[in-house]
């Protein structure tokens, strides 16, 4: 770690040196520009003599600002790598100051150095973006903890975290990264979360609480248990995700590549035969022909594409970051754009995954506490999620001493004496095998009747509570453009047709395994046109299957399995399904970037391209159709990495 930051330290002082030379080189060149203009130059070595003394002062600034230029172009030559900026950039500003020796036309040395003064200018934009855009991804690279403290023989040691295994008790102090996922043992405190999830309110733990690498201990002194190695952590993950980004190149980008690879040998033979041709075939002065293919060349380097288009994505994957949503490459970035049917899981992705009680019914004359405290005891030594939920709800203390039998019936629910009383807590079933009588509830979820010696009580519900920004995840991709939003789950019918009407949701299909979800999506992908793409979004392991069929995948990753976040495109750090219509609008507006880019790079180097073939464009005309372009492409690209945060 300390050496990756000292790469970065070094890189940022080259960069700054690079300033440093750049603005003295400006500060040289206007000072023999004005002596230049002024005549100043003339008047002291006569008209001839001022011309070669301008050339001589000229290469001053040129060569301060462009050395590396020459040197980079000199270098990718003699590796066969001939056609790049470099070379071109080389090329014209030395014809330009090769121009001298043609008596017959006006000197150019000053276009030369100017040329190459602004490239480099363009360059430090370029450089200055590239960080700017970077800063959030860095901030993502700074999640990585440099120590674990682990207790051993009484002490604690400060060790590196990989050296830490599975199960060790490591102590996190106020102020300390969390290095390791783990349960807490001991210990409160508050959790800054913002560097994974982008969400500002710390986050309270406690005894048996969850904690994930990479947040800040805020407050309390936790002691932790270990529930993963440090490679498989979740700020390990994360980190791979971040480096590997780059790496993924989107259609539009690798196109471009692949454009400049052709476009530039052709524009330099079309400037060599601008230069050479005419004057061959008597069209005019060696001079002008040659000065219109220089120019012809300036025009031509492709820097504002080669450089604004991979900016965008890379802004555009640097804003996503900034809001907690990891997008694993431009070319998933650019799939989402073309989104128009999001499929969903439902538990644990539209809702929250536990159980509740959402409601007590009792009978008349019933207190609601007597059903929930009959309904806890008996569900005292159960396991079960809807066991676990009554026992959550209940108030009280459950005492043990209460109890003096009790036999689960499978499938059905408990039997339980409770104070002498015999407690029936359990579905239909249950209350049938016994001869109960009980009655039903409109509300949608798990029923849980209750009876005590044979009397009907009344009944509890429990349901999966659905996520606070559910319906505005299913509202927001509506406003955003979506077609369709589909449900797929392995839920019962009406229960996942009740959260569908209650959110939104366009289309929902129920009691399905992981390969029913699989089919139903190669049905949507079957179903989709041309540009139409397919994202599923889901968190269980389960899910995993359907998240690498679908054109994009989307996983919870706060909560959600290894697995789910592994098979992902796109990880979602905070599990807000609300954020995925803010990435599929950042999506589009990232590509929107891209294309008026290209577009505008390419319409105006292509007229003034024109002009300087029929010799209307000057250099200076040149130098903002290959600068002026690229710094406009690029400050335009910086759009991208803009996001406001909720």
């Amino acid at each position: 770690m300390a050496e990756k930051r000292k790469r970065r330290r070094k890189k940022r002082e080259t960069l700054q040196h690079k300033l440093k030379r750049i603005i003295c080189a400006l500060v040289i060149f206007a000072a023999v520009l004005i002596a230049d203009e002024t005549g100043l130059l003339r008047g002291i070595f006569g008209a001839r003599g001022g011309v070669y003394a301008s050339f001589a002062l000229y290469l001053v600034p040129y060569l301060v600002a462009g050395h590396d230029v020459l040197r980079g172009a000199y270098r990718n030559i003699r590796r066969g790598q001939v056609f790049d900026e470099n070379f071109l950039m080389g090329v014209a500003t030395i014809g330009a100051f090769a121009m001298v020796f043609f008596p017959d036309t006006d000197p150019h040395m000053a276009e030369g150095a100017a040329v190459m003064l602004f490239y480099q200018v363009g360059e430090l934009f370029q450089a200055y973006a590239v960080g700017k855009s970077r800063k959030s991804i860095a901030a993502m690279m700074d999640i990585a903890p440099d120590y674990a403290n682990v207790e051993r023989g009484g002490a604690l040691a400060r060790v590196d975290p990989d050296e830490v295994a599975v199960g060790d008790i490591i102590v996190v102090k106020p102020g300390e990264r969390v290095p390791i996922d783990g349960t807490v043992e001991a210990g409160d405190s508050q959790l800054d979360t913002a560097a994974l999830t982008g969400e500002s309110v710390p986050r309270v733990v406690g005894p048996g609480n969850q904690v994930i690498s990479g947040c800040i201990n805020m407050t309390g002194v936790l002691r932790v248990r270990t529930t993963k190695p440090f490679g498989e952590s979740t700020v390990s993950r994360i980190l791979e995700l971040v480096e590997n980004a780059s790496e993924k190149k989107a259609r539009t980008e690798s196109f471009i590549t692949r454009f400049a690879r052709v476009y530039t040998p052709a524009v330099c033979a079309a400037a060599l035969a601008l230069a050479v041709l005419p004057p061959l075939l008597g069209l005019g002065a060696w001079s002008d022909w040659i000065l219109r293919g220089l120019t012809f060349l300036v025009v031509s380097c492709p820097c504002a594409l080669v450089i604004s288009v991979p900016l965008s994505f890379f802004g555009g994957i640097g804003g996503a970051s900034k809001l907690g949503i990891l997008v694993k490459g431009s070319n998933y970035l650019e799939a989402l754009a073309h989104v128009d049917t999001v499929v969903f899981d439902k538990t644990g992705t539209l809702t929250d995954g536990t159980f509740n009680v959402v409601a007590i019914h009792p009978e008349e004359g019933i207190d609601p506490d007597y059903v929930l405290s009959y309904a806890a005891h008996a569900e005292a030594y159960s396991d079960h999620p809807i066991a676990l939920s009554v026992r959550a709800a209940y108030s009280g203390r459950i005492d043990e001493a209460r109890l003096a039998e009790v036999r689960e019936e499978s499938g059905h629910g408990v039997v339980a004496r409770v104070d002498e009383h015999v407690v029936l807590v359990g579905n239909d079933k249950l209350m049938e095998g016994h001869g109960g009588s009980y009655h039903a509830c409109q509300l949608t979820g798990t029923i849980l009747h209750v009876s005590v010696d044979g009397r009907y009580v009344g009944h509890i519900v429990i349901a999966d509570v659905v996520k606070a920004d559910a319906a505005e995840a299913i509202a927001g991709l509506c406003a955003a453009g979506v077609a369709r939003t589909v449900m797929l789950t392995g839920d019962r019918a009406e229960v996942a047709e009740a959260v569908a009407r209650e959110l939104g949701v366009d289309e929902v299909h129920a009691q399905l395994l992981p390969e029913d979800k699989v089919r139903r999506v190669e049905e949507l992908l079957a179903a989709e046109g041309e540009r139409g793409r397919v994202a599923f979004v889901g968190d269980g392991i389960n899910d995993a299957p359907v998240l690498t069929r679908a054109d994009v995948g989307i996983a919870m990753g706060g909560m959600g399995s290894d697995a789910a976040i592994e098979a992902a495109d796109i990880v979602l750090m905070d599990d807000k399904p609300s954020n995925i219509a803010r990435a599929i609008s950042l999506a589009r507006r990232t590509m929107k970037i891209v294309w008026q880019n290209i577009v505008f790079a390419l319409g105006v180097k292509m007229l003034i391209l024109a002009l300087a073939a029929f010799g209307l464009a000057n250099m200076w005309l040149a130098v903002f159709g290959d600068v002026g372009v690229a710094v406009i492409a690029i400050l335009n690209a910086m759009r991208a990495m803009s996001v406001r945060k909720v």
